[in-house]
């Protein structure tokens, strides 16, 4: 093997262990589309979103730039359209035109053209297909870290490929129809992107990050390899130190295709160098990367699990805290006054829980450590009314499973109405796209699923989702043929 091909396979080895597992952490495009002027966004969201920094959302849809299609009504017992508290129950129908939603309410006040499919889900509710704001789609996590390790080495980019348009066709099942992945390698996401894009493989809509940015030795860096067997990572792949080299990898990732920046404000749970809260850019670092996204129109997503970090990115400016597991009620009203987003990702650290024997101690003890504070976090969270969004690190725990989340946010305290709020338009205005999607209305993208029964009721049902439809397309309907 020549040695620029190991150096890329053990490149792969460190990222998966240092930036796909760990820029997860542990708490833990789509094509443009087009839409209507804004709609109202949630009432706890529209406050707190409406002063995040500047960064242009999604154009208005036009209607005549979309495909023609066959016109669908969908109907079943109730719905909830993302927006508020309640749903509408009594029976419901939604009718879409050429991918958009043209009409949606009680049946009886929808009216459909004659030649109209008709799409009957019977004791079923309606909701805004779900958006997981942190997904790493291209890899999975398996019951050992070490296995993990050998797998990266022997297994070539082209089977990683494979491997990853079968996690997104499992996230699309699962009802999650918009997701943002936050950090690959080989420039898998951006591939995986395109090819959902192209209609080449069925798949959510994905917003990608390609590498996440951080500082030399810190969680997004390489694992601590003799440098003389392998290759210092840089710029491109996201290493930076200073701040004119941290706007550098801000271009970097932008130049290879780059929907939205991550960057590595703490140290992380599965990496081997750091600890899991100290800070690991300056708060100039920090202000630059802030400062080219938002200058390029990209979002920027911290991963953070330190209170002392995150008061430091909060201040630069970043869009959204991903994990938090040690933030203090001091930080979390900063996050609030900010317009923060908090995502707190309890389906990491469930996942991560089970799997510890199998992982280096230091590991364990950082996982163990964030899993307590995490708690105590989220209940300080929902006290000061920051904005919290939904997300689950998904690749820490097998994709799929993503809509387990729901459970862990309402048994962890937070209403059942909010939770499917965090997962609609919460995180489409968190991603700027909140015109296209993320709640059910005139206008709107026709991304819709169905869960069996009241998920008002039982949250559980969130995770058997019978029917997905993205942009007018039925990806899965299990009730077909069903009398």
């Amino acid at each position: 093997m020549s040695s620029t091909r190991l150096w890329r396979k053990r490149a792969l080895v460190s990222f998966a262990l240092g930036l796909h597992f760990a820029a997860t952490g542990c708490a833990a495009s789509q094509p443009a589309m087009a839409a209507p002027a804004r709609p109202p966004a949630a009432p706890a969201a529209s406050a707190a979103l409406a002063q995040t920094p500047a960064v242009a959302a999604a154009a208005p849809i036009d209607p005549a730039t979309m495909p023609r299609q066959r016109a669908i009504v969908l109907r079943a017992a109730r719905l909830f359209d993302g927006k508020g508290d309640r749903e509408t129950a009594g029976g419901v129908a939604v009718l879409i035109e050429n991918g958009l939603i043209t009409q949606v309410g009680k049946t009886s006040a929808v009216t459909p053209p004659g030649d109209a499919e008709v799409v009957d889900l019977g004791d079923s509710t309606l909701l805004p297909g779900f958006i997981d704001a942190h997904t790493h789609v291209t890899f999975q996590m398996s019951e050992s870290y070490y296995k993990d390790a050998f797998d990266f080495l022997v297994r070539p980019t082209a089977e990683w490929a494979i491997y990853s348009v079968s996690y997104a066709k499992k996230i699309l099942d699962a009802g999650f129809t918009t997701i943002r992945d936050l950090g690959s390698t080989e420039l898998l996401d951006v591939g995986l992107r395109n090819g959902i894009r192209a209609d080449l493989v069925p798949g959510p809509r994905m917003l990608v990050a390609v590498h996440g940015i951080g500082a030399s030795g810190g969680h997004a860096d390489n694992l601590p390899f003799p440098p003389d067997r392998v290759k210092e990572w840089g710029v491109f792949e996201g290493i930076c130190n200073g701040p004119d080299m941290c706007r550098a990898a801000v271009r970097e990732q932008v130049k290879y295709g780059a929907d939205v920046i991550k960057v590595i404000a703490s140290g992380g749970v599965l990496s081997l160098a750091d600890d899991v809260d100290t800070p690991q850019l300056t708060l100039a670092e920090l202000q630059a990367i802030v400062d080219e996204a938002h200058r390029l129109r990209k979002k920027v997503a911290a991963h953070c699990h330190g209170d002392t970090a995150a008061k430091i990115a909060v201040t630069a400016g970043v869009d959204s805290i991903e994990h938090g597991s040690f933030l203090k009620p001091d930080t979390l009203a900063l996050m609030k006054s900010k317009g923060t987003v908090l995502i707190p990702t309890f389906l990491a650290g469930a996942a991560l829980s089970g799997k510890l024997e199998n992982t280096p101690p230091a590991i364990r003890a950082k996982a163990q450590a964030a899993d307590i504070a995490h708690a105590q976090m989220f209940k300080d969270a929902l006290r000061s009314g920051v904005t919290i969004g939904f997300g689950t690190d998904s690749a820490v725990s097998v994709h799929g499973i993503n809509a387990r989340e729901f459970a862990l946010m309402t048994d962890a305290g937070m209403a059942p109405a909010a939770a499917l709020r965090a997962a609609t338009s919460v995180n489409a205005a968190l991603l700027g796209i909140q015109a296209q999607i993320g709640t059910l209305e005139k206008g709107k993208l026709a991304d819709i699923v169905a869960v069996p029964g009241d998920p008002f009721q039982d949250i559980h049902q969130t995770e058997h989702v019978t029917f997905v439809m993205r942009a007018g397309h039925i990806y899965k309907n299990a009730l077909a043929g069903r009398e």
